[in-house]
């Protein structure tokens, strides 16, 4: 569990500061870029829309982990939109909350005692 939580908080700070970067030498408008590549049928477009199934697989399940309750469908929302930046620190929380416990971390405090 160790090695995971390095790994969540290097992602974190590797792609903090790689956003941090392209945001200020590009601006902050990512949605125009990432929704033109999709709508000109090019390689660039087709990472992003594989990209945003990643996303909306990430939000669902986060929502399902906390049983669709207002919250947990909330912070799916939030973290289909902001993608790792959302999720590793949700899963570095998360990892401490459960001791470690996978199983728990991965199903939810409620269906892992099931």
């Amino acid at each position: 569990m160790r090695a995971f939580r390095v790994y969540l908080v290097a992602l974190i700070l590797f792609l903090g500061a790689y956003t941090l970067v392209v945001g200020l030498n590009h601006g902050w408008n990512l949605l125009p870029v990432f929704f033109g590549d999709m709508a000109a049928m090019t390689w660039p477009g087709q990472f992003n829309a594989d990209f945003m199934t990643f996303l909306s697989l990430s939000g669902l399940w986060i929502a399902w982990r906390h049983h669709f309750s207002a919250g947990g469908v909330a912070l799916g929302l939030v973290a289909v939109l902001g993608g790792m930046m959302v999720l590793a620190p949700c899963l570095l929380y998360w990892s401490f909350r459960t001791q470690g416990d996978v199983k728990t971390l991965l199903l939810g405090e409620q269906r892992a005692r099931t």
